[in-house]
Protein backbone atom coordinates (compact mmCIF):
# COMPACT_ATOMS: atom_id res chain seq x y z
CA UNK A 1 0.00 0.00 0.00
CA UNK A 2 1.59 3.31 -0.96
CA UNK A 3 2.24 5.27 2.23
CA UNK A 4 0.15 8.39 0.71
CA UNK A 5 -2.81 6.35 -0.76
CA UNK A 6 -6.82 7.42 -0.29
CA UNK A 7 -7.55 11.36 -0.47
CA UNK A 8 -7.13 13.64 2.85
CA UNK A 9 -9.93 14.93 4.47
CA UNK A 10 -10.79 18.45 5.40
CA UNK A 11 -9.06 17.71 9.01
CA UNK A 12 -6.33 16.81 6.67
CA UNK A 13 -5.88 12.96 8.08
CA UNK A 14 -5.83 10.43 5.81
CA UNK A 15 -9.01 9.17 4.25
CA UNK A 16 -8.55 5.22 3.14
CA UNK A 17 -10.62 4.25 0.55
CA UNK A 18 -12.67 1.09 1.91
CA UNK A 19 -15.37 -1.07 -0.44
CA UNK A 20 -16.57 -4.52 -0.38
CA UNK A 21 -13.66 -4.75 -3.26
CA UNK A 22 -11.01 -5.03 -0.49
CA UNK A 23 -9.34 -1.44 -1.66
CA UNK A 24 -6.83 -1.29 1.23
CA UNK A 25 -6.63 -3.17 4.50
CA UNK A 26 -9.12 -3.15 7.18
CA UNK A 27 -6.58 -3.15 9.58
CA UNK A 28 -2.14 -3.23 9.06
CA UNK A 29 1.26 -2.08 10.52
CA UNK A 30 3.08 0.43 8.78
CA UNK A 31 6.84 -0.08 9.20
CA UNK A 32 9.04 3.06 8.65
CA UNK A 33 12.18 1.65 7.26
CA UNK A 34 13.86 4.85 7.67
CA UNK A 35 13.17 5.44 11.31
CA UNK A 36 14.90 1.71 11.90
CA UNK A 37 18.24 3.44 10.01
CA UNK A 38 18.33 6.43 11.87
CA UNK A 39 18.09 4.22 14.89
CA UNK A 40 20.99 2.66 13.88
CA UNK A 41 22.95 4.87 13.33
CA UNK A 42 22.03 7.07 16.54
CA UNK A 43 23.01 3.95 18.73
CA UNK A 44 26.40 3.30 16.66
CA UNK A 45 27.36 7.02 17.92
CA UNK A 46 26.27 6.32 21.44
CA UNK A 47 28.23 2.64 21.86
CA UNK A 48 31.11 3.56 19.52
CA UNK A 49 31.50 -0.11 18.27
CA UNK A 50 29.89 -2.09 16.83
CA UNK A 51 25.83 -2.96 16.86
CA UNK A 52 24.26 -6.15 16.52
CA UNK A 53 20.44 -5.65 15.11
CA UNK A 54 18.65 -7.99 17.08
CA UNK A 55 15.45 -9.64 14.96
CA UNK A 56 14.05 -11.87 17.57
CA UNK A 57 10.47 -12.97 17.32
CA UNK A 58 10.23 -11.73 13.77
CA UNK A 59 12.18 -8.44 14.23
CA UNK A 60 9.86 -7.52 17.24
CA UNK A 61 6.90 -8.11 14.87
CA UNK A 62 8.07 -5.20 12.24
CA UNK A 63 9.36 -8.09 10.47
CA UNK A 64 12.79 -9.55 10.36
CA UNK A 65 14.00 -9.23 7.09
CA UNK A 66 13.38 -5.57 5.99
CA UNK A 67 14.39 -4.67 9.19
CA UNK A 68 17.90 -6.53 8.71
CA UNK A 69 18.02 -5.16 5.51
CA UNK A 70 17.36 -1.43 6.76
CA UNK A 71 19.46 -2.30 9.58
CA UNK A 72 22.50 -3.03 7.84
CA UNK A 73 21.88 -0.40 5.50
CA UNK A 74 22.89 1.87 8.33
CA UNK A 75 25.90 -0.07 9.47
CA UNK A 76 24.59 -2.86 11.59
CA UNK A 77 27.61 -5.12 11.78
CA UNK A 78 25.52 -8.29 12.61
CA UNK A 79 22.02 -9.79 13.34
CA UNK A 80 21.11 -11.25 16.06
CA UNK A 81 18.37 -14.10 16.43
CA UNK A 82 17.15 -16.45 18.90
CA UNK A 83 16.01 -19.33 17.22
CA UNK A 84 17.81 -21.53 14.31
CA UNK A 85 14.71 -21.08 11.86
CA UNK A 86 14.99 -17.07 12.63
CA UNK A 87 18.49 -17.34 11.55
CA UNK A 88 17.72 -19.34 8.35
CA UNK A 89 14.95 -17.27 7.37
CA UNK A 90 17.24 -14.54 7.13
CA UNK A 91 19.96 -16.69 4.93
CA UNK A 92 17.05 -17.36 2.67
CA UNK A 93 16.15 -13.72 1.98
CA UNK A 94 20.08 -13.24 0.99
CA UNK A 95 21.23 -11.73 3.75
CA UNK A 96 25.13 -12.75 4.10
CA UNK A 97 26.16 -11.09 7.09
CA UNK A 98 27.18 -12.54 10.48
CA UNK A 99 24.43 -13.99 12.40
CA UNK A 100 24.25 -15.35 16.24
CA UNK A 101 21.87 -17.49 17.67
CA UNK A 102 21.46 -15.82 20.85
CA UNK A 103 19.81 -18.82 22.22
CA UNK A 104 19.43 -22.35 22.41
CA UNK A 105 19.70 -24.52 19.23
CA UNK A 106 19.44 -28.30 19.32
CA UNK A 107 22.66 -29.99 18.76
CA UNK A 108 20.96 -32.31 16.18
CA UNK A 109 20.52 -29.10 14.15
CA UNK A 110 24.18 -27.56 14.77
CA UNK A 111 25.20 -29.16 11.11
CA UNK A 112 22.17 -26.83 9.27
CA UNK A 113 23.44 -23.51 11.36
CA UNK A 114 27.51 -24.28 11.02
CA UNK A 115 26.80 -24.78 6.67
CA UNK A 116 24.67 -21.74 6.35
CA UNK A 117 27.76 -20.03 8.78
CA UNK A 118 25.68 -18.95 11.60
CA UNK A 119 27.30 -18.65 15.02
CA UNK A 120 25.92 -20.55 18.09
CA UNK A 121 25.97 -19.61 21.45
CA UNK A 122 27.21 -22.98 23.93
CA UNK A 123 28.05 -23.10 27.26
CA UNK A 124 29.35 -26.39 28.66
CA UNK A 125 31.52 -29.21 27.08
CA UNK A 126 28.99 -31.41 25.12
CA UNK A 127 27.72 -28.61 22.78
CA UNK A 128 31.50 -28.32 22.25
CA UNK A 129 31.94 -32.22 21.31
CA UNK A 130 28.52 -31.49 19.42
CA UNK A 131 29.74 -28.55 17.59
CA UNK A 132 32.85 -30.95 16.43
CA UNK A 133 31.02 -33.54 14.97
CA UNK A 134 28.55 -31.65 13.04
CA UNK A 135 31.93 -29.59 11.42
CA UNK A 136 33.33 -32.32 10.41
CA UNK A 137 29.90 -33.65 8.97
CA UNK A 138 29.75 -30.42 6.65
CA UNK A 139 33.33 -30.21 5.75
CA UNK A 140 33.31 -26.71 7.94
CA UNK A 141 34.10 -24.60 10.68
CA UNK A 142 31.92 -23.94 13.91
CA UNK A 143 32.00 -20.62 15.38
CA UNK A 144 31.01 -20.20 18.51
CA UNK A 145 30.41 -18.15 21.41
CA UNK A 146 30.61 -19.04 25.00
CA UNK A 147 27.44 -17.80 26.95
CA UNK A 148 28.11 -16.70 30.78
CA UNK A 149 25.22 -16.17 33.19
CA UNK A 150 26.25 -14.32 35.80
CA UNK A 151 22.62 -13.53 37.32
CA UNK A 152 20.10 -13.63 34.47
CA UNK A 153 19.98 -17.62 35.87
CA UNK A 154 19.17 -18.88 32.49
CA UNK A 155 21.32 -20.25 29.83
CA UNK A 156 25.07 -20.13 30.13
CA UNK A 157 27.72 -21.67 32.07
CA UNK A 158 28.20 -20.65 35.61
CA UNK A 159 31.49 -18.22 35.90
CA UNK A 160 33.69 -20.47 37.74
CA UNK A 161 32.73 -23.04 34.85
CA UNK A 162 33.97 -20.54 32.12
CA UNK A 163 37.67 -20.79 31.61
CA UNK A 164 37.10 -24.65 31.26
CA UNK A 165 34.41 -24.39 28.11
CA UNK A 166 36.39 -21.33 26.62
CA UNK A 167 39.82 -23.78 26.26
CA UNK A 168 37.50 -26.73 25.64
CA UNK A 169 36.34 -24.62 22.47
CA UNK A 170 39.70 -22.89 21.99
CA UNK A 171 41.59 -26.12 21.53
CA UNK A 172 38.71 -28.09 19.64
CA UNK A 173 39.08 -28.92 15.89
CA UNK A 174 36.55 -27.46 13.32
CA UNK A 175 35.90 -24.97 16.04
CA UNK A 176 36.35 -21.12 15.83
CA UNK A 177 36.39 -19.33 19.70
CA UNK A 178 34.26 -16.10 18.14
CA UNK A 179 32.44 -14.81 21.12
CA UNK A 180 32.33 -14.45 24.82
CA UNK A 181 29.26 -12.85 25.79
CA UNK A 182 26.21 -12.29 29.20
CA UNK A 183 22.87 -10.78 29.53
CA UNK A 184 21.89 -8.03 31.75
CA UNK A 185 18.92 -8.79 34.10
CA UNK A 186 18.26 -5.21 35.71
CA UNK A 187 20.11 -3.28 33.27
CA UNK A 188 17.06 -0.81 32.51
CA UNK A 189 16.71 -0.40 36.10
CA UNK A 190 19.68 1.84 36.38
CA UNK A 191 18.98 2.53 40.18
CA UNK A 192 19.30 -1.34 40.61
CA UNK A 193 23.22 -2.52 41.29
CA UNK A 194 22.59 -5.81 40.00
CA UNK A 195 23.96 -4.80 36.51
CA UNK A 196 26.86 -3.46 37.97
CA UNK A 197 27.62 -6.84 40.18
CA UNK A 198 26.58 -9.01 36.84
CA UNK A 199 29.58 -6.87 34.73
CA UNK A 200 31.67 -6.97 37.21
CA UNK A 201 31.47 -10.94 37.26
CA UNK A 202 31.69 -10.72 33.45
CA UNK A 203 34.98 -8.96 33.65
CA UNK A 204 36.40 -11.53 36.39
CA UNK A 205 35.87 -14.09 33.74
CA UNK A 206 37.21 -11.90 31.13
CA UNK A 207 40.37 -11.40 32.82
CA UNK A 208 40.95 -15.25 33.41
CA UNK A 209 40.28 -15.91 29.95
CA UNK A 210 42.70 -13.12 28.49
CA UNK A 211 45.35 -14.45 30.80
CA UNK A 212 45.36 -17.40 29.80
CA UNK A 213 45.64 -16.05 26.02
CA UNK A 214 42.17 -17.23 24.82
CA UNK A 215 40.08 -13.92 24.56
CA UNK A 216 37.92 -14.31 21.26
CA UNK A 217 37.77 -11.48 18.81
CA UNK A 218 33.95 -10.46 20.17
CA UNK A 219 33.07 -10.07 23.85
CA UNK A 220 29.80 -8.46 23.94
CA UNK A 221 27.17 -7.85 27.21
CA UNK A 222 25.30 -4.86 26.57
CA UNK A 223 21.57 -4.64 25.75
CA UNK A 224 19.48 -1.54 24.44
CA UNK A 225 19.09 -0.51 28.24
CA UNK A 226 22.90 -1.05 28.80
CA UNK A 227 24.33 0.89 26.17
CA UNK A 228 22.63 3.84 27.44
CA UNK A 229 22.59 3.10 31.10
CA UNK A 230 25.66 0.93 31.05
CA UNK A 231 27.90 1.93 28.12
CA UNK A 232 31.25 0.84 29.95
CA UNK A 233 29.41 -2.01 29.01
CA UNK A 234 30.24 -1.62 25.31
CA UNK A 235 32.71 -3.91 25.01
CA UNK A 236 33.60 -4.81 20.95
CA UNK A 237 29.94 -5.35 20.06
CA UNK A 238 26.16 -3.95 21.49
CA UNK A 239 22.97 -5.84 20.96
CA UNK A 240 20.03 -3.33 19.95
CA UNK A 241 16.77 -4.88 20.27
CA UNK A 242 14.40 -2.53 21.72
CA UNK A 243 16.63 0.88 21.02
CA UNK A 244 16.73 -0.07 17.45
CA UNK A 245 12.59 0.05 17.06
CA UNK A 246 12.36 3.48 18.87
CA UNK A 247 10.88 1.92 21.74
CA UNK A 248 12.28 2.95 25.22
CA UNK A 249 13.60 -0.07 27.36
CA UNK A 250 11.71 0.73 30.21
CA UNK A 251 10.31 3.95 31.63
CA UNK A 252 13.53 4.46 33.93
CA UNK A 253 15.53 4.01 30.82
CA UNK A 254 13.98 5.97 28.10
CA UNK A 255 15.74 6.79 25.02
CA UNK A 256 17.15 10.44 24.33
CA UNK A 257 15.64 12.40 21.86
CA UNK A 258 16.34 11.74 18.00
CA UNK A 259 15.20 8.04 17.93
CA UNK A 260 11.64 7.22 16.20
CA UNK A 261 9.45 4.86 16.67
CA UNK A 262 9.69 2.94 13.64
CA UNK A 263 5.79 1.26 14.23
CA UNK A 264 2.30 2.22 13.99
CA UNK A 265 -0.88 0.10 13.97
CA UNK A 266 -3.91 1.20 12.02
CA UNK A 267 -7.38 0.77 11.23
CA UNK A 268 -10.44 1.42 8.96
CA UNK A 269 -14.03 2.62 10.67
CA UNK A 270 -15.82 0.27 8.99
CA UNK A 271 -19.75 1.30 9.73
CA UNK A 272 -20.80 4.31 12.24
CA UNK A 273 -24.29 4.12 13.64
CA UNK A 274 -26.29 6.08 15.75
CA UNK A 275 -27.99 4.37 18.92
CA UNK A 276 -30.49 5.40 21.15
CA UNK A 277 -30.63 5.54 24.79
CA UNK A 278 -30.16 2.15 26.80
CA UNK A 279 -29.12 -0.22 23.68
CA UNK A 280 -26.07 -2.46 24.81
CA UNK A 281 -22.96 -2.75 22.61
CA UNK A 282 -21.35 -5.74 21.95
CA UNK A 283 -20.94 -9.62 23.80
CA UNK A 284 -22.61 -9.15 26.94
CA UNK A 285 -24.08 -6.10 26.84
CA UNK A 286 -21.07 -4.55 29.33
CA UNK A 287 -21.83 -1.32 27.85
CA UNK A 288 -25.18 0.31 27.49
CA UNK A 289 -25.46 3.59 26.36
CA UNK A 290 -26.70 6.67 28.54
CA UNK A 291 -28.46 8.87 25.79
CA UNK A 292 -28.37 8.91 21.85
CA UNK A 293 -24.32 8.02 20.93
CA UNK A 294 -22.52 7.40 17.62
CA UNK A 295 -20.69 4.24 17.65
CA UNK A 296 -18.06 3.53 15.04
CA UNK A 297 -16.86 0.07 14.74
CA UNK A 298 -13.05 -1.01 14.04
CA UNK A 299 -12.17 -4.38 12.04
CA UNK A 300 -9.51 -5.33 14.73
CA UNK A 301 -9.30 -7.77 17.57
CA UNK A 302 -7.91 -9.74 20.05
CA UNK A 303 -7.43 -12.16 17.13
CA UNK A 304 -5.06 -9.60 15.62
CA UNK A 305 -3.38 -8.88 18.84
CA UNK A 306 -5.64 -6.22 20.08
CA UNK A 307 -6.34 -7.24 23.86
CA UNK A 308 -9.45 -6.75 25.32
CA UNK A 309 -8.94 -4.79 28.72
CA UNK A 310 -11.49 -2.04 28.78
CA UNK A 311 -9.72 1.25 28.93
CA UNK A 312 -8.23 0.85 25.19
CA UNK A 313 -8.25 3.85 23.35
CA UNK A 314 -7.57 4.97 19.84
CA UNK A 315 -6.53 8.16 17.45
CA UNK A 316 -9.44 9.58 15.11
CA UNK A 317 -8.60 12.64 13.52
CA UNK A 318 -6.32 13.30 15.78
CA UNK A 319 -8.77 12.82 19.06
CA UNK A 320 -8.77 10.11 21.57
CA UNK A 321 -12.15 7.49 21.35
CA UNK A 322 -12.61 5.17 23.98
CA UNK A 323 -12.85 1.67 23.31
CA UNK A 324 -16.35 0.30 24.60
CA UNK A 325 -17.78 -3.21 25.59
CA UNK A 326 -15.52 -6.13 25.29
CA UNK A 327 -13.61 -6.39 22.66
CA UNK A 328 -14.34 -9.48 20.40
CA UNK A 329 -12.50 -11.70 17.95
CA UNK A 330 -12.27 -9.56 14.83
CA UNK A 331 -13.63 -5.93 15.56
CA UNK A 332 -13.59 -3.32 18.30
CA UNK A 333 -16.54 -0.64 19.17
CA UNK A 334 -15.46 2.40 20.04
CA UNK A 335 -17.81 5.52 21.12
CA UNK A 336 -17.77 8.91 18.47
CA UNK A 337 -19.04 11.58 20.38
CA UNK A 338 -17.17 14.61 20.15
CA UNK A 339 -16.21 13.79 16.94
CA UNK A 340 -19.47 14.50 14.64
CA UNK A 341 -17.24 14.53 11.75
CA UNK A 342 -15.81 10.66 11.78
CA UNK A 343 -17.54 8.93 9.22
CA UNK A 344 -16.99 5.27 7.63
CA UNK A 345 -13.56 4.75 5.81
CA UNK A 346 -11.87 7.10 8.09
CA UNK A 347 -8.33 6.25 9.77
CA UNK A 348 -8.13 4.88 13.31
CA UNK A 349 -4.61 4.83 14.86
CA UNK A 350 -4.30 2.52 17.89
CA UNK A 351 -0.59 2.97 18.27
CA UNK A 352 1.43 5.71 16.34
CA UNK A 353 1.23 9.49 15.78
CA UNK A 354 -2.08 11.12 14.05
CA UNK A 355 -1.34 14.45 13.45
CA UNK A 356 -0.39 15.95 16.37
CA UNK A 357 -2.13 13.35 18.53
CA UNK A 358 0.29 10.11 19.88
CA UNK A 359 -0.44 6.50 21.14
CA UNK A 360 2.58 5.26 21.55
CA UNK A 361 2.88 1.58 22.25
CA UNK A 362 4.30 2.22 25.95
CA UNK A 363 0.95 3.99 26.67
CA UNK A 364 -1.07 0.37 25.71
CA UNK A 365 1.47 -1.77 27.49
CA UNK A 366 0.74 0.64 30.53
CA UNK A 367 -3.01 0.08 29.78
CA UNK A 368 -2.48 -3.76 29.55
CA UNK A 369 -0.32 -4.21 32.44
CA UNK A 370 2.67 -5.36 29.95
CA UNK A 371 5.73 -3.65 28.03
CA UNK A 372 6.07 -2.07 25.28
CA UNK A 373 7.92 -5.54 23.88
CA UNK A 374 5.10 -7.71 24.51
CA UNK A 375 2.73 -5.15 22.52
CA UNK A 376 4.47 -5.15 19.16
CA UNK A 377 5.58 -8.58 19.49
CA UNK A 378 1.83 -9.70 20.14
CA UNK A 379 0.46 -8.02 16.56
CA UNK A 380 -0.42 -11.23 15.29
CA UNK A 381 1.12 -12.43 11.91
CA UNK A 382 -2.66 -11.96 9.90
CA UNK A 383 -1.89 -8.63 10.48
CA UNK A 384 -0.50 -7.17 6.99
CA UNK A 385 3.01 -5.41 7.09
CA UNK A 386 3.57 -2.01 5.13
CA UNK A 387 6.93 -1.10 4.50
CA UNK A 388 7.53 2.64 4.27
CA UNK A 389 11.01 4.04 2.59
CA UNK A 390 11.96 0.15 1.35
CA UNK A 391 14.73 0.68 -1.66
CA UNK A 392 13.94 -0.59 -4.66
Amino acid sequence: MDKDSGARNSSGFNTLSYTPNGAAYSNWVEIDLQAIENNIRRLRAQARTQVMAVLKANGYGHGAVPVAQAALRAGAAWCGVARLEEALELRRAGLDCPILILGYTPTGRYAEAIAAGISLAAWDDSQVQAAVQAAGRVGGAARLHLKVDTGMSRLGTQPEGALHVARAMAAAPRVIFEGLFTHFARADEPASASAEQQLGQFRQVLAGIEAAGLRPPLVHAANSAAIFCRPEASFDLVRAGIAMYGLHPSPDCRLPPGFRPALAWKAVLSQVKTLPPGRGVSYGHEYVTRAVERIGTLPVGYADGYRRQTSNQVLIHGARAPVVGRVCMDQVLVQLDGLPEAREGDEAVLIGRQGEARLPAEELGARWGTVNYEVVCGISPRVPRVYLGEEG
